[in-house]
């Protein structure tokens, strides 16, 4: 399963649970349409660090890195590679 996927499920059965995977666009504003509040913000962040194995530091706390689906999988894209290879 790719982040993306691994990401839309959880978000399905945390805040949408009445609600198809597929009826979730991968570009739909979660923060704007009130699925994810500042409260569940920080829940989102807590799963990703504990899933995913990364850090989000204070520098990645920009809601725009957790603003839909795709800009979730490009920040863990981005979390992912190694400094050096920056």
């Amino acid at each position: 399963m790719n982040h993306e996927n691994q990401v839309k499920t959880f978000l399905i059965e945390e805040f949408l649970p009445d609600v198809q995977a597929s009826e979730l666009a991968t570009d739909y504003d979660l923060l704007s349409n009130g699925v994810v509040d500042s409260l569940g913000l920080l829940k989102l962040i807590a799963w990703i660090e504990t899933e995913f194995g990364v850090t989000v530091d204070d520098a990645a706390l920009d809601p725009d890195n957790f603003r839909t689906i795709d800009a979730i999988g490009a920040f863990l894209a981005r979390a992912s590679v190694p400094a050096e290879a920056s």
